[in-house]
């Protein structure tokens, strides 16, 4: 088995990829050693101590390390946990749960939909997980809705994305114009 790397917009993180499926639907986000004791791949990775976040894509696995840890050092490491898992066919999750779909809560929303929005927000939604999606996934994250209301979309990058230089960029350049161009009710996208 060979684990492939690539770099990221967030100089903190990395991208290792597997070749094979990580999720079978959704993503998750560890962002503590605690949170990631519902997974034992990401509280392997989290045992290192040079991590701060870790996140699994659908086919990839988005590493962060903490500031002024040297990936050359680290990198291996990380390729060796994976290596262990992939091979050992270990389970993703502890004892086969559904903990890692991350589904946003009512109480991750920032703001509640207004039912008179439904067809404005169901076009935001669909350009999230055609346009967006795959475009923030190729840099190792995922994408989060958490609202409209007053023409403003409230949305959280997660994985390499969270805390990347270029994650206002992305938010303000990227999305923003996207969904203001097929959606002329948006007037604004702010990170939540």
């Amino acid at each position: 088995m060979f684990i492939e790397t690539e770099t990221t917009p967030n100089p903190a993180s990395l991208k290792f990829l597997p070749g094979q499926q990580v999720m079978p639907s959704g993503s998750r986000e560890f962002s503590s050693p605690e949170a990631a004791e519902a997974s034992p791949l990401a509280q392997a990775i989290f045992d290192t101590g040079e991590v701060v976040n870790v996140f699994f894509g659908s086919d990839f696995i988005s590493v962060t390390a903490a500031p002024g840890v040297d990936w050359s050092v680290l990198k291996p490491q990380v390729v060796s946990i994976l290596l262990d898992h992939f091979v050992s066919q270990a389970p993703l999750f502890v004892g086969g749960s559904a903990a890692g779909i991350s589904v946003p809560a009512e109480e991750d929303m920032v703001v509640e939909d207004d039912p008179e929005n439904a067809d404005i927000v169901a076009q935001i939604n669909e350009l999230l997980e055609t346009r967006v999606r795959p475009a923030v996934a190729g840099d190792g994250g995922d994408i989060a809705y958490r609202g409209f209301k007053d023409g403003i979309v409230y949305l959280t990058l997660q994985g390499a994305c969270s805390g990347c230089p270029s994650s206002t960029a992305t938010l303000k350049h990227g999305i923003e114009g996207l969904l203001k161009h097929y959606v002329p009710e948006v007037v604004e996208v702010r990170a939540a």
